[in-house]
């Protein structure tokens, strides 16, 4: 059975327009659609945003898979922790 795909691809003008199982081809297609086009975990998350990165997707989709997926391990961990509460004993 297939798996869901987890990476949605969004161009400028935040349509959506496609999903990838694996974040290289994200990154194709991000190049593809240009400057202001994002992967997205899911359809919230902004792992990358073409053109406000240091290296355009084109140049390198093995650098966006490796900021992508750091990213996303990093949300996941951010979002088990619990919020600080300073009148917490």
């Amino acid at each position: 059975m297939a798996g869901a795909t987890k990476w949605k691809i969004y161009d400028k003008a935040g349509t959506y327009q496609a999903a990838c199982k694996e974040v290289e081809a994200a990154a194709v297609l991000v190049a593809f659609y240009g400057d202001g086009s994002t992967i997205r975990s899911g359809h919230s998350w902004i792992m990358w945003r073409e053109g406000a990165e240091e290296t355009p997707a084109a140049e390198s989709y093995e650098e966006v898979a490796r900021t992508v997926t750091t990213r996303a391990a990093i949300r996941r961990i951010v979002a088990r922790v619990p919020p600080h509460d300073p009148g917490a004993k």
